[in-house]
């Protein structure tokens, strides 16, 4: 039976320690535990522990978790690859989402959020890689569609995301994280005022943090190995 408490534990004392090593305070690194394909009462068990953001990849599988956990005080942040059916739900229950890489995605967000609510905070998803078969826009078009999607009165758009290629190589994985770094600076320097890189999981979140990360995503390291794949 896996351990959330003492994973979670572990996972904190990792960021912690690779801030630190990287000359940063360990508060300027968020976890968000990746709850995908776990039941609500894995949740609510990492949420008695303190944890109180959580990302999900699959909105048939996410949406009765949200309503389940809705005694909770929760951040939910929606960190899959996003299509236009899906949309409404996504605005209308999550605080975040972090894998927008086409503007008519964007727009649909921003109209579809409740007048009532705050701006669906949001990231661009990059595809450092370079990788043929992996969502994300490619680094040269960032600017275009940043500028584009920090118009749309629906949605904050706060950074940049990216999932760098399943490497052993953290040269090379600190290389993908340092473009994803780069590109932000650029954007602030044209003028917007982003503060997020949502970058690194259980096995790389050293590296992602000495690039800069500021949320990493982590689920294996906390929740264990997956209990199914696929998942709706």
């Amino acid at each position: 039976m896996t351990n959330i408490s003492a994973n979670l534990q572990a996972v904190n004392a990792r960021i912690s320690a690779a801030a630190r090593a990287a000359g940063r305070t360990p508060e300027s690194v968020r976890l968000l535990a990746v709850s995908k394909t776990w039941p609500a009462a894995a949740v609510r068990e990492a949420a008695a522990c303190g944890q109180r953001a959580f990302g999900e990849n699959y909105l048939q599988e996410s949406l009765p978790k949200i309503a389940e956990l809705a005694d909770l005080d929760l951040e939910w942040h929606f960190i899959g690859p996003l299509q236009s059916n899906k949309t409404r739900a996504v605005a209308e229950r999550f605080d975040w989402a972090h894998a927008i890489c086409r503007e008519k995605i964007a727009t649909r967000l921003s109209d579809q959020r409740p007048a009532g609510m705050p701006p669906l905070r949001v990231c661009l998803q990059v595809n450092v890689s370079g990788e043929a078969a992996k969502s994300g826009v490619a680094p040269e078009q960032v600017p275009a569609l940043a500028r584009a999607v920090a118009v749309l009165p629906g949605l904050e758009l706060r950074g940049l995301m990216a999932i760098p290629e399943a490497s052993d190589d953290t040269a090379l994985l600190r290389r993908r994280y340092a473009l994803l770094r780069e590109l932000l600076a650029r954007l602030n320097g044209e003028g917007m005022a982003l503060d997020t890189l949502s970058m690194g999981m259980s096995h790389d979140l050293e590296a992602a943090i000495a690039e800069g990360a500021t949320i990493v995503r982590i689920g294996t390291a906390i929740f264990g190995t997956r209990l199914k794949e696929g998942a709706p």
